[in-house]
């Protein structure tokens, strides 16, 4: 380094020309011998492989500006298109009528939640090429340093309760293709084995996947819908009349497939180049997320209403429920009708690539030893967690998803509504307040303590308005679940009175 305690220009001089040279010599000296022992030998050749394979190695630090260079914006559209079509959203559309609602409400429903809920994830996307910064880093800024592992771990849980949900969904179709000689654990493990390939390479094969992946989706779909749509007029008319709480706690299951997506936004669009116009990050993404989820989510609410009315649907989804179902409708296709089945069982990679991607970060997120262990390392404990806590699920499929995803909205929404409210009041929606040199440094970031007060605090409504099986609260009895709504609206009401007690008393 050139030395600043002599002011004369001559000395300086010296320093440069003694640093050349010293570089010099070290880039002519031979390469270092690889570490003795077993482990080193591992670590040093594996890690030829991983360059070789251009394997991402860029953990949760900051992307430099010179490293943001792609252009391809068209890439994030791709992303969000494949990530959502596929036959997960079929699976959360099925959900409407169990609460009682028509095709008709389903859709409605379906159509309003999920253009609100979308505008989160759309919105914080834009913030990755300028920030250079993953989704939960930039949480720090209001969470801090330390306390923002409490959020971490628990996007952790609900990014892995997703991948669940997949690998048991992409395991149903893998079983009924194979009539039985292929069993749903078996289905799982293909699953996660094929996850663990794609989120092990990182950024780069990720969007390279999802450029195509979503093209065997779409015909898939469109063949499917062909066979089985002559029932799909077949609806079964729910019992009662909706109620407020059916509508509102579908809604709840709506909005809490869309929210989560907000708490890893910016992970896919930090690589983007900083000048790429904000509007259209967003149109890419708000499309790309809404509008693949909005019709398949309305498929799968009117295979639900259909199955009581055809019996092959019904013996089909006793057996290997959604998988079942599908491969029922795609049984005029004969051969190839399980092709397709396979086909639509694979596209559900590209959600799952994509959340197990974000997952290996957040990993490296949540204490300060593990941002040492490679990236990609955890792609492999992801897939070690994945089929064993699958397997086990999947015997009480439907159940383990509406128990799971009504639970989401509401940590997430509290979560998301402290992010908004600190970058669009804190910062005043501009980028350039942001110290990006303290991501990591805790003397520089906020407390946290005003975000987790808010959040928690959010919860005193959040609780009365909750319509879980286990427990309903007096305001849900009558209005509904309006949990995930109150959550937002309080915790970001609470938090810029707290926000200014904190830097009072912090100083920061």
């Amino acid at each position: 380094m050139v030395t600043q305690s002599d002011g004369n220009p001559l000395q300086k001089g010296h320093d440069v020309e003694a640093n050349l040279q010293s570089i010099e010599a070290d880039e002519n000296k031979p390469a270092a011998a690889p570490p003795s022992g077993l482990w080193g030998y591992l670590c040093h050749y594996g890690h030829k492989v991983v360059v070789a394979g251009r394997i991402e190695l860029q953990g949760i630090s900051p992307i430099p500006v010179k490293e943001r260079t792609v252009t391809k914006t068209l890439n994030i559209f791709t992303l969000w298109w494949s990530m959502s079509c596929n036959i997960l959203p079929i699976t959360f559309g099925m959900l409407g009528p169990v609460y009682g609602l028509s095709l008709r409400d389903s859709c409605l429903v379906i159509l309003f939640f999920t253009l609100l809920s979308a505008l989160l994830p759309a919105y914080l996307c834009t913030l990755g090429p300028k920030l250079g910064m993953r989704q939960m880093i930039q949480a720090r800024y209001s969470w801090g340093r330390y306390i923002i592992s409490l959020p971490v771990l628990l996007n952790l849980a609900t990014m892995t309760g997703f991948s669940v949900i997949i690998v048991i969904t992409g395991g149903q179709c893998l079983s009924a293709v194979a009539n039985g000689h292929l069993s749903i654990s078996v289905g799982i493990v293909i699953m996660s084995i094929l996850t663990l390939i794609i989120s092990f390479c990182g950024f780069t094969t990720l969007h390279m996947y999802e450029r195509f992946a979503w093209i065997p989706a779409v015909i898939a779909i469109i063949v499917a819908v062909g066979c089985g749509g002559k029932y799909l007029h077949l609806q079964t008319p729910p019992a009662d009349p909706p109620t407020p709480q059916g509508i509102l706690s579908f809604a709840m299951i709506v909005a809490s497939y869309m929210i989560p997506w907000a708490c890893l936004a910016s992970d896919f669009t930090t690589y983007l180049v900083p000048s790429t116009p904000s509007w259209k990050i967003f149109t890419y993404s708000y499309t790309g997320l809404a509008l693949p989820t909005i019709l398949l989510m309305c498929l799968g609410a009117a295979i639900q209403g259909a199955i009581p009315s055809v019996p092959a649907w019904s013996e089909a989804y006793n057996e290997t429920l959604v998988g079942g179902v599908l491969q029922a409708m795609l049984a005029p296709a004969h051969g190839f009708g399980r092709f397709l089945v396979v086909i639509l069982s694979f596209t559900l990679l590209g959600n799952l690539a994509a959340t197990s991607y974000s997952i290996t970060l957040n990993f490296q997120m949540l204490a300060p030893v593990l941002f040492k262990v490679p990236r990609y390392l955890f792609a492999v404990i992801l897939a070690a967690i994945l089929i064993p806590v699958s397997i086990k699920a999947a015997a009480d499929f439907f159940d383990s998803l509406e128990n799971f995803v009504s639970l989401i909205g509401y940590w997430s929404s509290a979560f998301l509504g402290v992010v908004m409210v600190d970058h669009l009041w804190e910062k005043k929606g501009d980028c350039d307040r942001y110290d990006l040199e303290a991501w990591n440094d805790a003397s520089k970031l906020p407390w946290g303590v005003a975000a987790l007060t808010a959040s928690v605090a959010s919860f005193a409504l959040v609780i009365p308005s909750m319509d879980q099986v286990w427990w309903q609260g007096p305001i849900a009895k009558t209005t509904g679940d309006l949990g995930f709504e109150f959550a937002f609206v309080v915790s970001g009401l609470l938090y810029p009175p707290l926000r200014m007690v904190e830097k009072k008393i912090s100083g920061r």
